[in-house]
């Protein structure tokens, strides 16, 4: 079954530095509860208490280097994309954040070192693996999503990707 993941998306960026971990996202004491409303309403309260307040739904989150490292935990995604990210863009990710993005439905994308400013209008276009900064008329390239991780995103996560086709691997 072919699928055609939302290719760009467009919105304000808020911008954060290196090394936020999962605990800095969203904090394990808030992590015992399947409600994700409420790990919505603390995400990133410890790095930014103003986020929560500030983010609108569509707005693109922006980091560093090593963003999503520490735990493994899938909250940090769900609570990012339950606050209204559309997608995560960084200079590197923690490879098991990165996966359970992906795997939640949560678009990110790697653009190496940037200058993207707080505030900025950008636009992500997953499949060809372009960041365009509108205000500063700057683009950055990343290596474009394959096509499985756009099919998976497009799903809205792995698990409503599998029930839609069917594809458990088996032989």
């Amino acid at each position: 079954m072919a699928y055609k993941a939302k290719q760009v998306i467009r919105g304000a960026a808020h911008v954060y530095g290196d090394n936020i971990d999962t605990d800095r996202i969203i904090p394990g004491k808030y992590t015992k509860t399947l409600d994700l409303s409420h790990l919505a309403d603390h995400v990133l309260e410890d790095l930014d208490p103003t986020f929560r307040d500030r983010v609108q739904p569509g707005d693109i989150l922006v980091a560093g280097d090593n963003f999503g490292c520490g735990s493994s935990r899938e909250q940090a995604p769900l609570a990012l994309k339950e606050a209204g990210v559309s997608v995560v863009v960084a200079s590197y990710f923690a490879r098991i954040f990165f996966r359970n993005a992906i795997n939640i439905g949560l678009p990110v994308v790697e653009i190496g070192r940037h200058t993207i400013a707080d505030g900025t209008q950008l636009e992500v276009d997953l499949a060809r693996g372009e960041v365009r900064d509108l205000s500063a008329e700057q683009t950055y390239a990343a290596a474009p999503l394959p096509d499985i991780m756009l099919a998976i995103l497009d799903a809205g996560g792995l698990v409503r990707y599998l029930q839609i086709t069917g594809d458990y691997g088996d032989s």
